[in-house]
């Protein structure tokens, strides 16, 4: 872990701590369920909504910095992470650690208290998995672990949807599955341009343990299990027209680009070819947004 001496460390700023909850993660997660909660039936309550939407958000927040606390010796040798507070000393591990308790406690409480036994466990599940399953074993033990690891990231709508309506149905399932399936080509993405930090700090990445060429074609691979996934809410009428358009449209599109990244070399120290892995981690985020925006747009003012 991290030895940062006291006189290292200087008054954490609250942005400091901010930084600590992965402000940008939490965004997509919270979100993906405030979709959840919006595309499940029933009028719902908007007090008890916001609440459950608040308490995914904390959660969010708190597996964040759950993840720092224990991966600060890894985010100290990855040039990418090094500058996040703990590594750069702005913040003790021990605090990391006591805030990402503390939220995770307040997190499942409120939940509870909003929406009861269900969503409650299945956020506490999510915390657990993320900061012990994934953080803990996972990331330093397989280069499956964002595969496996990803179904952490992929939970918050059907907790909103299980917040709203106490229970879980198909549709759910289905959104979950779309970014449960939508998280490894587009990690791996990322993880072709950072593999010479990866292997520095010892994690075992797909790109590091097999190879770009093995990453390039599993990116593939899923980007084709993933386009007929995501077209697949439209028949169970969770997803409109509008959504059957931009989502068979998107589908082409992903693996589109897949496939240039199979075509390609990125992943191994050619600038004009790590840009092809680059086109498709920043598509991969305007795709999932737009998909889950069209969701909450049809069933929101259906």
């Amino acid at each position: 872990m991290v030895d940062v001496t006291a006189s290292q460390l200087r008054t954490a700023s609250a942005s400091d701590y901010l930084a600590l909850l992965k402000p940008r993660v939490m965004s997509l997660v919270v979100f993906t369920g405030l979709v959840g909660y919006v595309a499940a039936p029933g009028p719902g309550d908007w007090v008890l909504g916001f609440a459950a939407v608040f308490a995914i958000a904390v959660a969010a927040g708190a597996s964040g910095a759950l993840n720092m606390w224990y991966d600060s010796d890894i985010d100290l040798v990855m040039t990418r992470t090094r500058s996040r507070p703990i590594p750069s000393g702005r913040v003790d591990r021990e605090d990391a650690l006591m805030l990402g308790l503390t939220l995770s406690a307040l997190s499942v409480v409120t939940m509870y208290l909003a929406a009861g036994v269900l969503a409650a466990g299945l956020l506490a599940f999510t915390i657990f998995f993320y900061a012990v399953v994934y953080t803990m074993w996972l990331k330093r033990a397989t280069p499956q672990n964002i595969v496996i690891g990803g179904l952490a990231g992929a939970l918050p709508p059907a907790i909103a949807w299980a917040a709203k309506t106490g229970s879980l149905t198909l549709d759910p399932i289905l959104l979950v599955a779309i970014i449960f399936f939508w998280t490894p080509p587009h990690f791996w993405a990322l993880s072709l341009l950072q593999k010479n930090d990866y292997a520095a700090a010892k994690v075992p990445m797909l790109p590091v343990t097999h190879g770009a060429k093995a990453t390039r074609l599993q990116i593939f691979l899923y980007s084709l299990l993933l386009a007929p996934l995501a077209v697949t809410p439209v028949l169970t009428g969770l997803g409109g027209p509008i959504y059957l358009a931009v989502s068979a449209l998107g589908g082409l599109a992903f693996v589109a680009l897949a496939y240039r990244v199979l075509r390609s070399n990125a992943g191994e120290g050619v600038p004009a070819e790590d840009k092809r892995a680059r086109d498709l981690f920043g598509f991969s985020i305007l795709y999932l947004f737009t998909l889950f925006a069209i969701v909450f747009i049809e069933r929101g003012f259906a």
